[in-house]
């Protein structure tokens, strides 16, 4: 600015900053770029408004918002030394541990004044310190509430509508002499009150009672309800100034009164260190990172199982959206996890971009094309695509379970379940935990308290029903599902989560791998017929397993068991017992066991012998004796069969109703095509349309990038420069009102803008668009022709031409005046 004055207004504290800090305030306060303003008043001006306010007061720390508290309730302007004696008290409360308090706090204090300086929130030199206005409005009491310090009105707010009469009474009350007006009256009043031996003279001549009184108020609320007659105590309080009244039954603490009793501090507990994360165990890295990739291994397979379940198309969709509380109790006792881990699994694969809407009539949640892709990726890629999914994914599944503000139920997969600020939690979370030595695991009450002296008012702002602010939920919900996830390993961060979160999925994948087991080609097949996967199989044979016999039971080995109805399954699928048994022999380190053959042998045996059939259905046989033992049956009298031949019957139900039926008896039907063969009937492979992931729900405005950062500054400076560089007016004409366009003659204009063009000066325009939209420029005319003149347009930073009828004047800048 080339000048030492110093800034009157906020603008003209923005206008003496380098660009540099302007870009740090723009980074910091984004919402500011949203339109990039015009100029410096115009950036001033939107940072004081109050959305934008409220919202910048919500991203500061503990401590900077106490030091924005504490010039809220100081007299305007406010010298640094004053502010540090809010914060430190006026030294009557002395001793070892307050003399280390206020030396943290005067260490924090040049770092919080810095921060609220650099977000326009605090303006003007360290002796004349000013709050904005608006901030000042949102942090400072008033006569009709108290500020976050506890601390009520001052004596000359308060006493705004006392009569003179009952000014004079109280002056007379506290030992003052009588003043004439009733501002001298409160200046008295105010002065005694700050006097540190007067006012401790006159509470040492107050009742006991009244010092009580005066206890529960100081810290506060600071107001009191009072009765027409109230006590002694109350009334002497009242009398001599130090409760003044708001209305007919309410008191007030002045705020001079108050500091006094406060030892001069604006806050019972300053806070200008962050809680330090305390450990509540030290482990073996190695044991963390095993533990968390066996838990990854294990989140990979859990996704898979659930995709796989809703393969031929999942639960139905509720009418409001969502899966029901239904299908959520089936998924859960499907996955053998409760309710709350399978909402969990279920969000993660949706999050991911695994699972979607099939957008059919009677819509179902299906895999969407793009699990198949991930299907084939190697385990810890897998693992890293579902972490980086989970890291950025808005939608909490805590919420599942609970109500929305309309008192209705929040459902898996449901709406309302984005919240803008899980990610910020997810990765503050995470990067707090990978401050600490490897292997620790961290206290949660600890994390939580160092959240929320980062973010205090983001939290308090909506605190819910059991006292517990959202962000802190999201913590504890982060901490648990990173367990769950494999992010970390017995409560300590894992070593490729580290990766992750500084390299990107990439690295962590490479650091995972060499903990996760080679997937097997076996298993061992044992007598009673069960089969022990001794670790993760290879995908083939761990479907065809799946297909063959069923999971009885999951770990670090996973247990089958084959039943009559599971070999049935696998034949179904069209597979012979030639297959089965081959396919066994292959993949078994042990003999395959007699009983299992048997099993084998003995369903395919009888597997096909009975036909179902579309009449309305049918059942066909070669051999009349069988079709005479069902007939004769009692169980199946629910079937309605009747005979229509010696070696066929007829039933009036449908064939997959028939088929059941008749499996539920005992035997080994086969249904058939109309053609008469057999129909083999595999698992479907039901798929959504090609599905995108969810897009998470931002928390404002993006932080721009430099780029972004550095066009806007160029922007505003040049925006600046042509509404406020100084020009020349012609001596004929009166002097432009600031603000206003120039105005000139069309031959004026023309004659003026040549001669600029021949001479390579700059000059002030004023320019109508074709919208109609009036604006202020700072041009350097290049070439005049054919009715247009093209220059280079500091205002844009960029070569433009312009008609030269819709400029509406010119003047020359004046000769100090610089660009």
């Amino acid at each position: 600015m080339g000048t030492t004055t110093p800034p009157r207004t906020l603008a003209e504290s923005l206008r003496a900053r380098d660009d540099e800090s302007l870009a740090g305030l723009l980074r910091a306060r984004p919402d500011l770029l949203n339109p990039v303003p015009g100029d410096i008043t115009q950036l001033a001006t939107r940072a004081g408004t109050r959305a934008s306010v409220v919202r910048a007061l919500e991203h500061l720390d503990k401590f900077a918002l106490q030091t924005a508290e504490a010039l809220a309730v100081a007299a305007e302007p406010t010298p640094y030394g004053t502010l540090l004696a809010l914060l430190t008290g006026d030294g009557r409360d002395d001793g070892e541990h307050r003399d280390d308090a206020d030396a943290a706090i005067a260490d924090a204090l040049p770092g919080a004044l810095a921060t609220l300086r650099e977000q326009a929130l605090v303006w003007g030199e360290d002796e004349r310190l000013r709050l904005v206005r608006t901030a000042r409005e949102i942090l400072a009491p008033s006569p009709q509430h108290a500020s976050p310090t506890g601390l009520g009105p001052t004596v000359a707010e308060a006493t705004s509508g006392m009569s003179p009469g009952r000014l004079q009474e109280i002056l007379a009350a506290a030992g003052l002499p009588a003043t004439h007006d009733p501002v001298s009256a409160v200046a008295a009043l105010s002065a005694l009150f700050t006097d540190r031996a007067r006012m401790g003279e006159l509470l040492d001549t107050a009742p006991a009672e009244a010092l009580s009184v005066l206890d529960r108020l100081v810290w506060g609320p600071p107001y009191g309800e009072v009765t027409p007659n109230p006590t002694p105590p109350v009334k002497w309080l009242r009398d001599h100034g130090l409760l003044l009244p708001v209305s007919t039954r309410t008191v007030v603490l002045p705020r001079e009164a108050a500091l006094h009793l406060r030892a001069g501090r604006a806050h019972r507990v300053p806070e200008p260190r962050p809680p330090v994360v305390e450990a509540v165990a030290n482990r073996d890295p190695q044991a963390v990172d095993s533990a968390a990739a066996g838990q990854a291994l294990l989140a990979v397979n859990t996704v898979e199982e659930l995709l796989k379940s809703w393969n031929g198309g999942g639960p139905a969709i509720l009418r409001a959206g969502g899966l029901s509380v239904r299908e959520l109790k089936k998924t859960a006792a499907a996955l053998e996890v409760p309710e709350q881990v399978a909402a969990f699994w279920a969000e993660l694969a949706y999050a991911a971009g695994l699972l979607a809407s099939d957008g059919e009539a009677d819509e179902r949640y299906a895999p969407t094309p793009a699990y198949d892709d991930w299907a084939e990726l190697p385990a810890q890629e897998r693992w890293a695509a579902l972490a980086t999914a989970w890291l950025a994914a808005t939608r909490v599944s805590g919420l599942v379970g609970g109500q929305d503000a309309k008192g209705r139920a929040l459902s898996a997969l449901g709406p309302e379940l984005d919240r803008s600020a899980a990610p910020e939690v997810r990765h503050r979370v995470l990067a707090l935990l990978a401050a600490l030595e490897p292997g620790t695991a961290p206290d949660p009450e600890s994390v939580l308290a160092r959240l929320r002296w980062e973010r205090p008012l983001r939290g308090a702002s909506a605190s819910a029903g059991d006292g517990t602010d959202p962000r802190s939920r999201i913590a504890l919900w982060t901490l648990n599902e990173s367990e769950l996830l494999g992010i970390t390993g017995r409560g300590a961060l894992a070593t490729h989560t580290r990766a992750l979160l500084d390299a990107g999925p990439a690295e962590a994948a490479a650091l995972l791998a060499p903990l996760i087991p080679e997937p097997l080609d076996h298993v061992l097949l044992q007598a009673d017929l069960t089969a022990v996967a001794p670790g993760p199989l290879e995908r083939p044979l761990a479907e065809m397993l799946s297909a063959l016999a069923d999971i009885e039971s999951k770990g670090g080995a996973t247990v089958y068991r084959f039943t009559p109805g599971s070999v049935r399954r696998a034949l179904d699928a069209g597979q012979s017992a030639a297959d089965l048994h081959a396919f066994l022999a292959a993949h078994s380190r042990t003999p395959v066991p007699q009983p299992l053959s048997y099993l084998i042998d003995d369903i395919a045996r009888r597997h096909g012998h009975l036909r179902i059939g579309a009449a309305s259905s049918y059942v066909r046989c070669d051999d009349e004796a069988v079709l005479n033992e069902i007939l004769a049956d009692r169980r199946s009298a629910t079937l309605r069969l009747r005979r229509l031949a010696p070696t066929a019957l007829a039933a009036q139900i449908d064939p997959a109703s028939l088929l059941e039926g008749l499996r539920d008896m005992g035997y080994a039907p086969a249904a058939e095509s109309a053609e008469g063969d057999v129909l083999i009937t595999r698992a479907g492979a039901r798929r959504t349309p090609p599905r995108t992931a969810p897009v998470p729900v931002p928390e404002g405005p993006p932080v721009p990038d430099d780029t972004l950062l550095g066009a806007a500054v160029r922007a505003i400076r040049a925006g600046d420069t042509a509404a406020t560089v100084a020009r020349k007016d012609a001596p004929e004409s009166p002097a432009a009102p600031h603000g206003t366009l120039p105005r000139t003659t069309s031959a004026e204009t023309l004659a003026t803008v040549q001669a600029a063009a021949m001479t390579g000066s700059a000059l002030w325009i004023g320019y109508v668009n074709a919208d109609g939209a009036a604006s202020q420029r700072v041009i350097a005319p290049v070439r005049v022709e054919g009715g247009f003149v093209t220059a280079y347009d500091h205002t844009a930073d960029e070569v433009r031409t312009y008609p030269l009828h819709r400029i509406t004047g010119v003047a020359e800048l004046a000769d100090d005046a610089t660009a």
